[in-house]
């Protein structure tokens, strides 16, 4: 097993390679997808091992996220070849200012260097985080969790594969072969080594690479996403996209977890929402306050409900008694994800739009089109909660930051 110090080491060394062309990275991403389809058999085997290991040991919706198909793989495939038909956004003058000394000031979008992923049981997370890396310049260490190392193992296998097809050296993409703690410490504290850490995964995850690392960290991915159905809304379309939200992939970070109700339509829309999610497959446990509980029978919502991020066929229920109500109850449980407002209000829209302080704000849509390859991305880094840098979905842009870049012709400063 390689040591993780060693990896960082040639890591670091291969980020100092000459930068590549945007052609050169094209092609190698073509071959990289290309490779990653030829490999279908073996990355599905690998799979099959994780899932049997983890079997009894992670709920069913969390085996969902680690299972991958044929289909899957396909998907990861297109997502890599999205990526090389996006700009290179290496080398791209952001700002230029001509001085009245007469020499010109470029504001450069350059790469990070080394990127450093931690994540957990969710394999097309290889894919997707080698090509935005390696299109974006940057170097990337991968950390799976040991859930999905043996499917990450082998789609690095096969991606570097491509790259040695193309000439271009393999250690551009890099996994970290010791799944134990020590070595996701090892990367929060490479300082000097790795130049931008994003972890992807759960609370727990998020909050041990926040309070822990000495390198900078991007927080994302934690999703208490809400769904208000205001008073002016259609109720078959708040079903149909509730429906959606929570029950289409509950086990991701864009699913819905709290639907807020206004009074003025609780007592039509609930009976039908419990209706729903309690007579049709897959059925979903409902909690809601007491004054859901006077509409349908469900479980009563605890302290925790609104603040728990179930990945999981649950939902919490509230109802409030306006937009400004819904808005409140968002700011204080929110985790600045993804929220939606069902309503043809204009007034409440906006109202609700310019106040919900999270990554990506719908209307009458889907949280489930949080998403890099939705938002046209190629596909997605991570989901960045945060507000410095990147915020949302992270694709190429966020992963290169700038340098400025001054020409002139012998001017000095008096």
């Amino acid at each position: 097993m390689v040591s993780t110090i060693d990896i960082l080491k040639i890591a670091k060394e291969t980020s100092n390679n000459a930068p590549l062309s945007s052609e050169i990275k094209n092609s190698a991403l073509k071959a990289m997808a290309a490779n990653l389809v030829n490999s279908t058999d073996e990355i599905l085997r690998a799979n099959e091992s994780d899932i049997n290991n983890a079997k009894g040991k992670i709920s069913d919706v969390m085996i969902d996220r680690l299972r991958l198909s044929k289909e899957r793989i396909a998907d990861m495939a297109d997502g890599i070849l999205k990526v090389a038909n996006l700009c290179d956004p290496v080398g791209r003058v952001l700002e230029k200012f001509e001085h009245q000394k007469g020499f010109s000031v470029e504001k450069t979008s350059v790469p990070f260097g080394v990127v450093a992923i931690i994540y957990e049981s969710r394999p097309n997370v290889t894919s997707d985080a080698a090509a935005l890396a390696f299109k974006s310049g940057n170097v990337c260490i991968l950390r799976s969790g040991k859930e999905a190392f043996a499917s990450a193992y082998a789609i690095v296998k096969a991606l570097k594969k491509g790259l040695k097809t193309c000439g271009i050296d393999e250690n551009y993409i890099n996994l970290i072969e010791d799944t134990t703690r020590q070595s996701a410490n090892e990367l929060m504290t490479a300082v000097g080594f790795v130049d931008l850490l994003i972890p992807r995964g759960g609370k727990g995850l998020i909050k041990a690479c926040t309070e822990n690392a000495k390198v900078p960290c991007i927080e994302t991915g934690t999703g208490i996403c809400h769904i208000y159905v205001d008073k002016y809304a259609d109720l078959d379309m708040a079903l149909n996209i509730i429906d959606n939200a929570k029950r289409s992939r509950p086990s991701v970070c864009n699913a819905a977890e709290v639907c807020l109700i206004h009074k003025d339509i609780a007592k039509e829309f609930l009976p039908r929402l419990y209706d729903l999610f309690t007579k049709t497959q897959p059925i979903t446990q409902l909690m809601g306050d007491e004054r859901v509980l006077k509409y349908i029978n469900v479980s009563k919502a605890n302290e925790f409900d609104f603040d728990t991020e179930f990945l999981d066929y649950k939902l919490a229920l509230k109802i409030v008694d306006s937009t400004e109500d819904a808005v409140l109850h968002i700011s204080k449980h929110s985790t600045h994800h993804s929220e939606s407002i069902i309503s043809f209000n204009k007034e409440a829209v906006d109202y609700f739009t310019s106040s919900v302080d999270s990554a990506a704000v719908y209307v009458n849509a889907s949280t489930r089109f949080t998403d890099g390859g939705e938002f046209g991305l190629g596909c997605e880094m991570g989901i960045s909660t945060q507000k410095l840098h990147a915020r949302g979905p992270m694709g190429l842009n966020e992963l290169n930051t700038y340098k400025y870049i001054i020409k002139g012709n012998g001017q000095i400063r008096n």
